[in-house]
This record gives structure tokens, C-alpha cells and sequence, in this order.
């Protein structure tokens, strides 16, 4: 078999699940005995609206990704999604310290990766992307994570991540989000052999 760097998942929207079945993933596989270490996206309400996301690592730092904001602040440059302004500063001090980190440790020879997620905002980020380059091509490193159902213009490393021979691709609905739990982890586990 060969090592599967990435198991990732495709959604197609926001709200159908996707970070519920990777925290999931991750307790099961931390249960097994294998090492997860990464970050999830959690969306922020206030009122019972979506202001925003944040970043979660699995050490439990928490800040902001994006907020709903009307203006760039001045002197920062303009990265938004939508109505979302992304927090690049708060992003970059959270992810990028996790991934660089994510190195198996003597002894242990594979580690999980979690990146949830490679989407549009966290695409403003260079170093997001050469860390995640890195990762994937870090031996013993097992990355799940996940990346946006195509539309509109690609985006390049969503695109490289997808075509990698050694990617497993699922794609995640309502229909099917209670039952992929077990296929992902049995992905993942597979690829320590």
C-alpha cells in the first residue's frame, strides 16, 4: 500500500457537517492510539446569525479566521470572502506554528494531520500554503483534511491536492455525513501500514 498523505473531504456548503464528522474522526483515531494533532473551522454565531469563523487547534487555542466586516482595516490589505474580512494575522499565529510542528516524534512513525480547512480564506496566506506543501510531503505525516467542492474559478492548491495520486477524495452531504465516519477512519488507518 502506499502511505496516503491526504484522506480529505469535499463539501459542497456550509452547514451540512463536515467539521461535526472531523471532530469525530479525530476521537476515534485518538482513541486507537494514533497521534492527531491540526486545527478545525467552527462557525461563530451571535444572535443566531453566522458572524464569522474561528480556527480551533486540537491543543485548544482558539481565535478568529473572519468576521463580518464592512472595510478593511488601514494598511491591511484587502482579504475578504464574501462579507467575511479574514483575520490573517490571528490565522497565521494559530495554523502555521501547528503545522510546522506536525513532524512525527522519535519512535512514533506516523502522525495525523488535521487542516480543516484549505478553502478561499485560508488561501490569502502564502505560508498557509507552503505549510501545507510541506506537510504533505512530510513522510509519516497522514493529512486529514478538507477542501471546497469546485466552483467557479479553481483554486491552485485545492486543485493539486485533488489531482495527487496518493489522495482520498469523499465527499460529504447531509444524505451521507452519519454514515462516512467509519470509511474515513478505516482510510486513515490503512495508510500507517
Amino acid at each position: 500500500d502506499i502511505l496516503s498523505p491526504w484522506t480529505g473531504l469535499t463539501v459542497p456548503a456550509h452547514g451540512v457537517g463536515k467539521t461535526t464528522l472531523i471532530q469525530k474522526a479525530i476521537t476515534v483515531l485518538q482513541s486507537s492510539g494514533l497521534p492527531v494533532d491540526g486545527f478545525y473551522t467552527q462557525e461563530v454565531r451571535q444572535g443566531g446569525k453566522r458572524i464569522g469563523f474561528d480556527v480551533v487547534t486540537l491543543s485548544g487555542a482558539q481565535g478568529p479566521l473572519s468576521r463580518v466586516g464592512s472595510q478593511p482595516l488601514p494598511g491591511k490589505a484587502d482579504c475578504r470572502v464574501g462579507q467575511y474580512e479574514v483575520d490573517l494575522a490571528s490565522f497565521e499565529q494559530l495554523v502555521l506554528p501547528v503545522l510546522r510542528n506536525a513532524v512525527p516524534s522519535c519512535g512514533l512513525r506516523h502522525r495525523v494531520c488535521v487542516i480543516d480547512e484549505v478553502g478561499k480564506m485560508e488561501l490569502f496566506s502564502q505560508p498557509f500554503i507552503q505549510a501545507v506543501r510541506q506537510t504533505l510531503s512530510t513522510p509519516g505525516i497522514i493529512v486529514l483534511g478538507t477542501i471546497p467542492i469546485s466552483r467557479g474559478k479553481p483554486l491552485a492548491l485545492v486543485e493539486e491536492i485533488r489531482k495527487r495520486r496518493d489522495v482520498k477524495v469523499f465527499s460529504v452531504t447531509r444524505e451521507n455525513r452519519n454514515s462516512l465516519l467509519p470509511d474515513i477512519v478505516a482510510v486513515v488507518q490503512s495508510s500507517r501500514s
